[in-house]
């Protein structure tokens, strides 16, 4: 069971301290004790959120006791860290910890120094002021989430809920995580890469394109291309191309293959079948182009992957 540490602040956002406490907080029924969480800070109490509730949060004490150390936001102002928790951070870093901010949390791992050169992320809001201050960090737009090494950044608002999905299935299976994601009612296929935000979140042919992801993500044993989508949304396939992106972020092919890869990683995980089952299982046209999109979109081949997650199982 991995411990979790939420650090907050004066002021901190409730909305992604909420997300934090959701995912790493609670004890399901059926998930058994999946993280040991506390709330700390390093600011004497009580604290106030931004809905104005208080916190009573636990003294920051020995971080480098926890795998896993979340940061749910952080002024944007350029508020002056204390040398004690800067000091805390640093040293539970170096010593393994995982640091994960949400929103502008990304402005506090900067301040320390740790994304230089690293691709990360914030709300789409603040990435004029982020870029300006962190000019050596490899700012990454229009993405829900960036993850490098023990290093995690979440765009705004519900992109935390994206990333916190993303780590519990990296400590724990894609299993567990669709079960958290239906516990939580949200999709549990949001990739990183897709936009922030998309031009027309409301579009008129949602529903339309609702009931087609559904129907896709059923049908990728067949080997089913963008053409099928659009034929099963009963649109040209120029229309559907402009009407998914609007509505998804992304292009139609992306998502396709991003769900291919999904599943697979699912596939991988349970047992031991063939790569090239696995391959056939997912609509890949041989193992090789599994091979491709697993390194395009995981940067690790499927086998790698496979003893990855074996090896911390």
């Amino acid at each position: 069971m991995k411990r979790v540490a939420i650090v907050v602040h004066d002021g901190v956002s409730a909305f992604e301290l909420g997300c934090a406490l959701e995912v790493f907080g609670l004890q399901r029924q059926g998930l058994g004790a999946l993280y040991e969480c506390e709330v700390i800070s390093f600011t004497p109490g009580p604290l106030h959120s931004t809905a104005n509730l208080q916190i009573l949060a636990k003294r920051a004490d020995q971080l480098h006791l926890y795998d896993r150390i979340i940061i749910p936001s952080w002024p944007t102002s350029g508020k002056r860290l204390q040398v004690r928790m800067a000091d805390a951070l640093l040293s539970a870093y170096r010593q393994g910890s995982e640091l994960v901010s949400f929103c502008s949390g990304a402005f506090l791992l900067a301040q320390l120094g740790l994304l230089d050169g690293v691709e990360a992320t914030t709300h789409w809001q603040y990435a004029d002021t982020f870029c300006r201050r962190f000019p050596a960090v490899k700012y990454t737009p229009d993405v829900l989430y960036t993850v490098h090494a023990r290093l995690a950044c979440s765009a705004g608002s519900a992109a935390a809920l994206d990333l916190s999905l993303e780590l519990v299935r990296r400590d724990y299976g894609y299993e567990i995580a669709n079960q958290m994601a239906r516990r939580l009612v949200i999709p549990p296929h949001r990739k990183g890469g897709q936009a922030q935000f998309v031009e027309t979140p409301m579009a008129s042919p949602q529903n339309k394109l609702s009931a087609t992801l559904d129907w896709a993500i059923q049908q990728l044993a067949n080997g089913i291309q963008v053409d099928d989508l659009a034929r099963h949304a009963n649109m040209s396939r120029r229309s559907f191309d402009r009407h998914f992106r609007q509505s998804m972020g992304t292009s139609a092919k992306h998502w396709l293959n991003q769900q291919r890869v999904r599943v697979a990683q699912a596939l991988l995980e349970r047992d031991d079948t063939d790569i090239q089952q696995v391959a056939a299982q997912v609509g890949f046209d041989s193992p090789v182009t599994l091979r491709v999109n697993f390194n395009k979109y995981l940067g690790v081949a499927p086998s790698d992957y496979r003893q990855q997650f074996q090896s911390v199982n």
